[in-house]
């Protein structure tokens, strides 16, 4: 499959699969390829990700069970969508191997957070470029540049363009839900045709509206993502703007307990298990769940039958 999306005329949903774990903490993979169906399936994701975002909890896994995380999902996903592979590492020496393992699997892109630097103060933007560099250097897959304040670190908009034209960075998945710098960087990095250009579900229809490429989401606020995609291709602009306004209450009424959590929850009320956050983190308590799960009633999510 391509790994070039451009020229499409339908925008790209890049969905990471929350992970379940059993109760020994290990990765339910029964339930993870429940999730990965359901992604592919009922949300018709364009890009898997693979381990590649802190939704997917994949940072308290030991590194063997990172590796076996990213190998089980490529096999889950068994060629029905293009993987993106998560390869962010203090060490870019553990970033390549990851990246080589993905590249055996038959991962289609890699993933990798701005880095924060491990010796402290801020990032300059030629370390960010030098570590993107030794990445590029020993694969040949193109890579997603993700940014994330504070897992990450935060370049600012002029140093984002300057990374954006590293020439193995085709993608750029932007998570500040910052208009302002949404749209110039669209117009800095998209419109130039330095990479394409994905943003958050809160930011979703305005990105479409100014040219962006895409989102990234984890489900299942993927499958609202897919509807409004599906307004908007159609032209109908006022049904895609019902759809996104569903974004404004979720997650963010619930997302002092975490993306993650919020996530997991509304899974496993649509019928498709998540299991609870990772420990020591608690789960919602049971007056906020029955508000989310009113919520969710309320919205255009649909449950999972059989």
């Amino acid at each position: 499959m391509a790994s070039d999306l451009a020229p499409t005329k339908r925008p790209v949903t890049v969905v990471p699969p929350l992970t379940p774990f059993d109760e020994n903490l290990r990765v339910d993979y029964s339930n993870l390829a429940r999730v990965i169906d359901y992604v592919v399936d009922d949300c018709n994701a364009s890009i898997v990700v693979a381990a590649g975002v802190e939704a997917q909890e994949y940072q308290y896994l030991d590194w063997d069970s990172r590796k076996e995380l990213i190998t089980r999902t490529i096999d889950f996903v068994d060629g029905r969508r293009p993987v993106a592979v998560g390869v962010t590492h203090p060490s870019f020496r553990q970033a390549i191997e990851l990246a080589q393992l993905a590249e055996r699997k038959g991962a289609a892109f890699l993933q990798v957070l701005a880095p924060n630097r491990p010796i402290g103060g801020p990032t300059p933007t030629s370390d960010i470029i030098a570590y993107f560099e030794a990445i590029a250097r020993e694969t040949s897959l193109p890579l997603m540049f993700y940014l994330n304040q504070g897992p990450g670190a935060d370049p600012s908009p002029a140093a984002t363009v300057e990374i954006a034209k590293i020439d193995r960075v085709k993608y750029v998945k932007e998570s500040s839900r910052d208009l302002s710098r949404v749209s110039r960087l669209i117009v800095e990095i998209e419109h130039a045709g330095h990479a394409h250009y994905f943003t958050t579900m809160q930011m979703l229809l305005a990105s479409l509206l100014l040219g962006g490429t895409g989102v990234t989401l984890p489900p299942p606020a993927s499958f609202l993502a897919n509807k409004i995609i599906e307004a908007y291709v159609a032209g109908n602009i006022k049904e895609a703007a019902r759809l996104q306004l569903q974004f404004a209450l979720f997650p963010a009424r619930w997302m002092d307990a975490g993306m993650a959590t919020v996530m997991k929850h509304a899974m496993t009320y649509l019928g498709v298990p998540c299991g609870d956050p990772y420990p020591p983190y608690p789960p919602i308590g049971s007056e906020k769940l029955a508000q989310l799960h009113a919520y969710l009633q309320s919205t255009d999510f649909k449950p999972v039958r059989g």
